[in-house]
C-alpha cells in the first residue's frame, strides 16, 4: 500500500467527531499522518480535544495546524506538512466507509502514474417517507459533482506542480473545479475511485441559500481564468444567474419608475419583477415536502437571493477584472 496522508480542514463543527471516528474504524492501511487544519478566523480554548479523542491509536499521528480562516487556502497549508506520496483531501462533514481504507488501497493501486488524482464515492442520505427539502436537494447534488474535494486522493507530486489550490477562491465552491481543470491541462488524469464516503445533510440556518450565493463571484474568477467554455469542459450546470440577473433589474426598474411618476412602466416591471420571483420560489417549492416551515423558509430566501446573487456577480465580475487566464502564470 503507498503511504498516505489524510488532510481535513475545520472550523471545529460538530460533525468532525464522526468524521475522525469513522476515519478511526475504517478497515484498511490507516494513514501515515492525519493534518487537522483548524480554521476558525478567531481561534478558540481548544475544543478540538474532545474529536480528537476518537481517533484512538491515530490521535499520536496526528498534526493540529493552526489556519487563518481562509477558506481553500487551508488546504494548502495543510498540504504544506505532506511528506508521502499521497494525500486524500477530506471535509469535517463527511464519514468515510466502515472498508475505506481497504478500498482506497485498491484506488491508489489502480492509479496509473500519469493519475493526478482518484476521486471517492460520494453518497448523500435523504429522510424516507417524505421529499427532501430544497437544502436537502442541494447537498444530494454533491454526489454528482465532478472532481470535488469532500473525498479526493491527490498524488502529491502533482498537487507541487500546480502550486496547490489558488487562494483566490475565498470559500469552498469553485476551488476544487479550477484546480482539477489546470491538472487536465498539464497533461494529468483525473479518475473515479470505488471507494465510499456518506455526506450527510447538516443542520444550517435560514440563510445558507444566501451564503451559498457567494459562489457567483468564483463563477466570475473560472471565467477569467478558464475562458468562456469552462463549464462545458467542468460539466457544471449554469444555473439560474441570468433570470437572478433579469428580476433583479426588474426589480429595481419598478423602484425607479415608481419614483419618477411613470407608473404603468413601473406597475409592468413589477409584475415581471414578481413572475421572476414567483417561478423561482415555486421551482424551490414543488418537489419538496411543501410544509409550513419549509414554504415559509422558501419564499423569503426566493425574493432575496436573486439580488444577493446578482450582486456576487458584478462584484466578482468587477474584482477579477485584471485575473490572468492560469496558463499566463502558471508555476
Amino acid at each position: 500500500m503507498t503511504a498516505y496522508t489524510v488532510v481535513i480542514p475545520t472550523r471545529a463543527r460538530a460533525p468532525l467527531a464522526d468524521c475522525l471516528a469513522a476515519l478511526a474504524a475504517a478497515k484498511g492501511p490507516a494513514p501515515a499522518e492525519i493534518v487537522l487544519v483548524d480554521d476558525r478566523p478567531e481561534p478558540g480554548p481548544a475544543p478540538l480535544e474532545h474529536p480528537l479523542s476518537v481517533l484512538g491509536d491515530l490521535r499520536e499521528r496526528t498534526t493540529v495546524l493552526r489556519g487563518a480562516g481562509s477558506g481553500p487556502a487551508a488546504r494548502n497549508a495543510g498540504l504544506r506538512l505532506v511528506r508521502t506520496p499521497w494525500v486524500v483531501l477530506l471535509d469535517d462533514g463527511v464519514q468515510v466507509g466502515p472498508h475505506w481504507g481497504e478500498q482506497l488501497a485498491d484506488d491508489l493501486a489502480d492509479a496509473t502514474l500519469d493519475t493526478a488524482a482518484v476521486q471517492g464515492v460520494l453518497a448523500v442520505p435523504l429522510p424516507g417517507g417524505r421529499r427532501p427539502t430544497d437544502r436537502e436537494r442541494t447537498t444530494a447534488g454533491l454526489a454528482r459533482a465532478r472532481w470535488i474535494a469532500a473525498d479526493m486522493a491527490y498524488r502529491t507530486e502533482a498537487l507541487k506542480q500546480a502550486g496547490g489550490f489558488d487562494e483566490r477562491f475565498g470559500h469552498p465552491f469553485r476551488e476544487d473545479t479550477d484546480l482539477a481543470l489546470r491538472l487536465l491541462d498539464a497533461g494529468w488524469r483525473i479518475r473515479q475511485g470505488r471507494r465510499t464516503t456518506r455526506r450527510p445533510v447538516l443542520p444550517a440556518d435560514r440563510r445558507e441559500s444566501l451564503r451559498a450565493e457567494r459562489g457567483n463571484a468564483d463563477d466570475a474568477l473560472m471565467r477569467r481564468l478558464h475562458g468562456p467554455g469552462w463549464r462545458h469542459r467542468a460539466f457544471a450546470p449554469r444555473g439560474r444567474i441570468r433570470s437572478h440577473l433579469a428580476t433583479s433589474a426588474a426589480g429595481l426598474a419598478a423602484g425607479a419608475y415608481a419614483v419618477t411618476g411613470h407608473r404603468r412602466a413601473a406597475a409592468a416591471a413589477a409584475l415581471g419583477w414578481a413572475l421572476g420571483t414567483g417561478a423561482f420560489a415555486w421551482a424551490r417549492i414543488a418537489p419538496g415536502p411543501r410544509t409550513r416551515d419549509e414554504v415559509t423558509t422558501v419564499l423569503a430566501t426566493s425574493v432575496a437571493i436573486p439580488p444577493v446573487a446578482a450582486w456576487h456577480r458584478m462584484s466578482g465580475t468587477w474584482r477579477h477584472r485584471n485575473a490572468a487566464p492560469w496558463q499566463e502564470v502558471a508555476p
